[in-house]
């Protein structure tokens, strides 16, 4: 069992609501706390809590820092939670992620992997209240980047500034970046598993419908259950040696990442995805943290009703 925190910016591309179904259908995963990052994040955080609800979970969920280090304006597609009634009746945590980031840290050395897959400004702020915590950080994997072309991904040209921060403060770091996650495609067979997998699965597979009907596609990149699939299943992946990681801060190239090899570096790229097993995988993860719920939703039905033995 690894105890894992999630900080992400839920809600906008549907990847990130399939990244925590996924999480709360791994066994081997201990879902301590969700975070939110970049916006509205008590929004962010509201529709995390009430995926939880909807698989029998009672989420600690903790609302981040909504702006950039960088200053860059935060992108805002317009439909988050917008599938999900009274989303304001969530009980969400007070206080803020990156300092209670650190109260976790703190009292859980070495215990504790953080899965990031939002721009890293949570880290970055918690990095400045206490430098000590990157000590503290079992592991960290993080969905972002791209290697070996010249694009900026999303999660890093958002916060460049955050990146830099985070990815050279010697934390032990796993990073999947856009030439793997690309490789990997949820299309319709798999929709309508997720969709029949009770009461989760049915708004995941509305949220997911819309987020394909934003592009006009019939099909989207789990770019983050890729990156989460990473700690859980990594006879799927291929990685790196150690090294580093830098990224290009300001101007057209920013949040542009490059990674050199290092013996003495503390950062590892995913290099290979065997893209089909790990669909499936993302796939049989979210339906079971969804058809779970359900049948113990049926289960206690039976013996309210009289219908249990």
């Amino acid at each position: 069992m690894r105890s894992l925190i999630l900080d992400t910016d839920i809600g906008s591309d549907v990847d990130d609501a399939m990244a925590l179904a996924q999480i709360m259908g791994s066994p081997e995963l201990g879902l301590v706390e969700v975070h939110t990052v970049y916006g509205d994040t008590r929004l962010r955080a509201q529709l995390a809590r009430r995926y939880g609800v909807l698989a029998g979970r009672e989420l600690h969920v903790v609302p981040g820092r909504a702006e950039p280090l960088s200053g860059r304006k935060v992108w805002w597609a317009g439909h988050e939670g917008t599938l999900h009634d009274a989303l304001e009746q969530e009980t969400i945590s007070t206080g803020s992620a990156p300092e209670r980031l650190v109260a976790r840290l703190r009292e859980q050395p070495g215990e504790l992997d953080v899965a990031a897959i939002g721009p890293l400004t949570n880290l970055a702020a918690a990095l400045a209240l206490e430098p000590e915590a990157a000590r503290w950080i079992r592991h960290l994997w993080v969905m972002g980047g791209s290697f070996g072309d010249e694009k900026a991904e999303h999660n890093f040209r958002s916060d460049d500034v955050a990146a830099q921060s985070v990815l050279t403060a010697g934390i032990p770091t796993t990073i999947t970046g856009l030439e793997i996650t690309q490789q990997v495609t949820i299309e319709s067979a798999r929709l309508e598993r997720i969709r029949a997998a009770g009461p989760l699965g049915a708004a995941l597979g509305a949220d997911i419908e819309q987020w394909w009907a934003f592009w006009s596609e019939t099909w989207n990149v789990p770019h983050d259950p890729v990156a989460v699939l990473a700690l859980s299943r990594p006879e799927l992946f291929g990685f790196s040696e150690p090294g580093t990681v830098s990224i290009e801060l300001g101007g057209a190239g920013a949040g542009r990442s490059t990674f050199v090899p290092d013996p003495a570096g503390t950062v590892r790229i995913v290099t290979a995805v065997d893209a089909e097993r790990v669909a499936e995988e993302i796939t049989s993860r979210i339906v079971a943290a969804g058809t779970s719920y359900a049948v113990v939703r049926g289960d206690r039905r039976g013996e309210i009703d009289g219908d249990g033995a």
